[in-house]
């Protein structure tokens, strides 16, 4: 009986995949026999090229590439060192993100733009330089949120970067389907690693009370449909925005 979930010789790029879900995400595609890209963004400390390191040791035939995704040369770099290295690109995971919550009456264009350039520019670029290298038939997954669809207290920066990215993929999928190539997202409700993780303790039971499920998602829930989304199961599924979030959002 064929495994749908056996990626061997699929080559898989997950950006900001140094630690949390992205993490998660690559130590998942290589457990069934990806190639995996590991990527990270350099930090004044190095603890993101530590922790992307420290990830890649864990995999068979890893390849890890430092790029900011928020700057066209770096992506673009990165980009063509995969189709040199690995001889093209068979999945996306558009993971990378930051958050930086504040109210709108108190935030700055700064920390405005900031958040959208990471999240929807970085998501863009990465998608617009990987069309030179993606395979006939691949797959790019996008990360969005629940935020992005109910638009969350503080979040003014987060929840527009999140909810333009569901558009995006739309887009995307429109605009790849000739290539066979879907393009579907992901939207995450509270889960227990990464910016959820950050939540005061008071803040995260309040929320859990208004999950019907009555509880945090788990990081591999969210790998779990991903692998879906990559998989051949999903091959006539694109331009969808899957929700994992225990029911606090219902579409």
């Amino acid at each position: 009986m064929t495994d749908l979930l056996d990626f061997t010789g699929k080559v898989v790029l997950v950006t900001g995949s140094s630690r949390g879900i992205g993490a998660e995400m690559i130590r998942a595609f290589d457990q069934r026999g990806a190639k995996c890209i590991v990527n990270y963004v350099d930090d004044p400390q190095g603890q993101n090229k530590a922790d992307a390191e420290n990830v890649a040791r864990a995999l068979a035939d890893p390849l890890v590439i430092q790029c900011d995704v928020t700057n066209p040369e770096q992506v673009e770099s990165m980009m063509m060192e995969i189709g040199d290295k690995r001889g093209g690109l068979d999945i996306l995971f558009n993971n990378s993100g930051i958050i930086r919550d504040r109210t709108i009456k108190k935030i700055t264009l700064e920390e405005f733009e900031s958040v959208v350039r990471v999240n929807l520019t970085g998501t863009f670029l990465v998608t617009q330089k990987a069309a030179a290298v993606l395979r006939n038939g691949g797959r790019i997954i996008n990360l969005s949120s629940v935020s992005g669809q109910m638009g969350l207290f503080g979040q003014a920066n987060y929840s527009s970067s999140k909810a333009a990215i569901i558009a995006l993929t739309k887009v995307s999928a429109r605009e790849f389907a000739r290539q066979q190539i879907t393009v579907n997202a992901i939207a995450p409700g509270f889960i227990d690693v990464g910016m959820s993780k950050g939540m005061p303790e008071e803040v995260t039971q309040n929320f859990i009370k208004q999950i019907p499920l009555g509880r945090l998602g788990d990081a591999g829930e969210i790998v779990n449909a991903a692998l879906f989304l990559a998989s051949p199961m999903s091959s006539y599924i694109t331009g969808h925005t899957l929700n994992v979030n225990g029911g606090y959002y219902m579409s």
